[in-house]
């Protein structure tokens, strides 16, 4: 139970304690700070506390904001202050400053005009964590200081409706085109009628996910009708995605597990919808599981490089450009903010595209529609994040670099060379890291492609892709291009696989299972990095080899034992990285440590 503490001069009349009580806060009266500090220390060191003013005058979502969002230690609004046990230290030393004394129960009182909110927050913020304010926009937070002021202000509030304000502001402030026009108008009101009803944003995203792996398994019929039904569904899930999230800001029901799960079930669900796809034409006598993976393949690796390149640059100092300019002015005309949203195929725009095609046409021209449609994106986006990189004078930090390393995935034997090679890769130029590992994967790539099955080139090139993987990791990458290494490492590793599988009969099923279990790894290792809690345990890395060690692994087997058992192992192996990387993931993302991760932007 969240307990509200009310202070200063009460006022007859007011529905400050009702709109308290409506947010779930229990409420206690306080005459001043020494009695703050008494009441304070009464609650449960787990349960959040919040000191309001008793003038207080505003819309109740402007107190919501302030005093229910969990991802924030302490939180405040003019009048009003809240803070989660991670704060309550910091609280507690300001009441006693605020008292005048060495402990919060002593010393001379305030003075009854004062704001005791506000003065806790400024003390707080000087002295203790950040203080989070959110923004009101329309919405009126007040304490007046005389009766002209508090009519004002009543009247202010009553002439903005907070209901439609939390509507709106229950949708991104950035959003793809279909999403902005073609989901957010309706799915807004779901989310509130999903609210009203009790229901939670983990509840909506896991309905989600049904959905589209209902409709993976409709595509899966190969039959007209089931392609229609599976069309349909997928938008159905789409539009439960967008609703799962404006739920979490309607109602600040913000989690951990929410995080975790919004950020692994869109992956799950499209890449599950082009397994059906894929099951589907080959019930039509269609084998398109090589496109199915060549999607999947580019669109993580797509996603990589937003990551990877967002990483190497979240705390670059002087991080400007003169790309970066331009790209700002062309934000400042409306109609070119649209164009360029879409043109990158976000999950709004390539949903609908695959809904449609998949309902009009057949699983090999959506797969062509989508390699097209990704492949000039990620021309688009990469082109872009390169010419910025050139053309800016940045300084990244440490933190940035080993971020970077992080998400290069290296396991023991590219450890080892990078050990090795360390004094040579030194010496090397600044270009070297992203060249280095560019020249390994683009032969390993080449080797496995070219080769028949069963040739010991694709194991040869294997080996000096470790060699290479190692090198390339063997300094710090805090180059300008440097970012592009884990990109370039998905892209050989994913490449390969999709290669050898190729070449073998019967083999690309399993393909797809193991680079999707390796894909939730490199995901899970995103979203970790982005909460403040770093990578994945080394270990977790080392049992499943990293992506130099699984690459010789399966090139060795491509090399050494037939098609058919090919296919056995290239299953056997998907299993088991599936099993370890869920296992721990699931078990971090429960955890207490996990930090709450919330994309405000859509992901491409």
């Amino acid at each position: 139970m969240s307990t509200a503490i009310l202070t200063g001069p009460p006022v007859p009349g007011s529905s400050l304690e009702g709109d308290l009580r409506s947010l779930g806060f229990d409420v206690r009266v306080s005459p001043g700070a020494d009695r703050t500090a008494e009441l304070i220390a009464a609650v449960p060191a787990a349960d959040r506390v919040a000191v309001v003013d008793a003038r207080f005058v505003g819309h109740v979502h402007s107190l919501r904001l302030a005093l229910t969002d969990p991802r924030f230690p302490v939180a405040a609004v003019p009048g009003a202050l809240t803070a989660l046990p991670a704060g309550r230290a910091a609280l507690t030393a300001a009441l006693a400053a605020a008292a005048g004394a060495d402990t919060p129960a002593g010393g001379a009182a305030v003075a009854s005009d004062t704001v005791l909110p506000d003065l806790l927050a400024r003390t707080v913020e000087t002295e203790g964590p950040a203080v989070h304010r959110p923004e009101l926009g329309s919405l009126v937070a007040t304490v007046p200081g005389d009766p002209q002021a508090r009519n004002e202000a009543r009247q202010a509030v009553a002439a903005v409706d907070d209901e439609a304000v939390r509507l709106r502001s229950a949708v991104k402030a950035r959003d793809g085109f279909f999403t902005t026009y073609c989901v957010s108008p309706y799915s807004r009101y779901i989310a509130r009628w999903c609210a009203r009803r009790g229901l939670t944003p983990n509840q909506v995203t896991t309905a989600s996910l049904i959905v589209a792996l209902i409709a993976a398994a409709a595509a899966a019929t190969g039959t007209r009708g089931g392609y229609v039904a599976a069309g349909a569904l997928l938008i159905v899930s789409f539009v439960l995605d967008c609703t799962d999230g404006q739920l979490a800001r309607y109602s600040l029901q913000y989690s951990t597990m929410g995080a975790w799960l919004d950020a692994t079930f869109d992956r799950a669900k499209e890449y599950a919808y082009y397994a059906g796809l894929a099951l589907g034409a080959a019930r039509g006598g269609d084998d398109v599981w090589a496109l199915a993976l060549g999607a999947m393949v580019l669109q993580t690796c797509r996603h990589v490089v937003d990551f990877s390149f967002n990483e190497a640059n979240h705390d670059a100092v002087s991080n400007t450009s003169p790309t970066a300019a331009l790209s700002d002015r062309l934000d400042s005309v409306g109609w070119t903010v649209w164009v360029r949203r879409m043109i990158v195929l976000p999950i709004g725009e390539r949903w609908a595209m695959i809904a449609v095609l998949t309902a009009l046409t057949t699983p090999r021209i959506v797969f062509y529609a989508l390699l097209a449609g990704c492949g000039f994106a990620a021309c688009y986006t990469t082109a872009g994040r390169l010419l910025r990189s050139l053309t800016r004078k940045a300084r990244r930090t440490e933190r940035a670099a080993r971020a970077l390393a992080d998400l290069a995935d290296s396991g023991p034997l590219a450890e080892a060379v990078a050990r090795a090679g360390r004094p040579l890769a030194l010496r090397l130029p600044a270009i070297a890291p992203p060249a280095i590992a560019l020249l390994g994967g683009g032969a390993l790539v080449a080797a496995a492609a070219l080769s028949p099955y069963g040739s010991p080139w694709p194991l040869i090139a294997a080996v000096g892709y470790v060699l290479t993987s190692g090198l390339a990791v063997a300094r710090p990458l805090g180059g300008a291009l440097d970012w592009l290494v884990p990109p370039v490492f998905r892209a050989a590793e994913y490449g390969a696989i999709l290669a050898l599988a190729a070449r073998a009969d019967g083999a690309l099923p399993a393909a797809f299972g193991l680079v999707s279990a390796v894909a939730y790894h490199h995901y899970d290792t995103v979203y970790r990095i982005r909460g403040g809690t770093g990578a994945p345990p080394r270990w977790l890395v080392r049992v499943i080899g990293g992506h130099e060690g699984r690459i010789l692994v399966v090139a060795l087997l491509a090399a050494l034992i037939a098609a058919t058992d090919f296919t056995t192992a290239l299953t056997a192996l998907a299993v088991v990285v599936a099993l370890v990387v869920l296992v721990e993931s699931i078990r971090f993302w429960v955890s207490s440590a996990a930090p709450a991760v919330h994309d405000e932007g859509e992901p491409a």
